[in-house]
Order: C-alpha cells, then structure tokens, then sequence
C-alpha cells in the first residue's frame, strides 16, 4: 500500500508559503505568496479567503486555534486576526524585524 492524499486543495494564484491545520474544525488555511488566505476543509472544499486589507496582501504565517480564531502575520510587522467564518475582528503592525 502506498500512501495517497487525501484530497487536493485548489484556489490559489500564486504558490502557497504557509499553512495551517486544525484537525479539530477539520479545517486547513493557506497563504499564498502574493495573497489571500484560503480556508478549506480537510476535504478539500473551498469555503472561504481570508483577505487583509490593502497593507497586508503577502502571508507569510498563519495560526489556527480550535476555538476558531485564525492569526496570519504578513510582512513588515503586520497581523490580522480573523475568525474562521471570514470576519476581520483585530489588526496591528509592530516595528519589529520578525522574518
């Protein structure tokens, strides 16, 4: 028996630099190089983007926690906190180099 995947998550533009799942919610998020986040189920079903505003377009992490709460840090210093049904609840940027 060789290992199969499971399913095949499709949607982005551009190529995918980050990712995060929770098994819990069966949901997986993805970032794309050139933006938005991407929410799927394990399944491979497209349910949503997450999407920054003008200055956060370039995903580099995302945290997703099972009480649905999902934090995505873009560059130069910007985060977004989202829950998983797509509502921007907070954002902040901080003069830190974090890479």
């Amino acid at each position: 028996d060789y290992p199969a995947p499971r399913a095949v998550l499709t949607g982005h533009d551009h190529e995918v630099v980050c990712v995060s799942v929770c098994a819990e919610l069966g949901l997986v998020i993805s970032g794309a190089k050139e933006g938005p986040c991407l929410v799927h189920t394990i399944t491979g079903d497209l349910l949503r983007a997450l999407e920054g505003t003008e200055n956060c377009l370039y995903p580099r992490l995302i945290s997703v926690s099972s009480e649905g709460h999902c934090i995505i840090y873009y560059e130069r210093g910007r985060f977004s906190n989202f829950s998983i049904n797509g509502k921007l609840f907070a954002q902040m940027e901080i003069n830190d180099s974090t890479r």
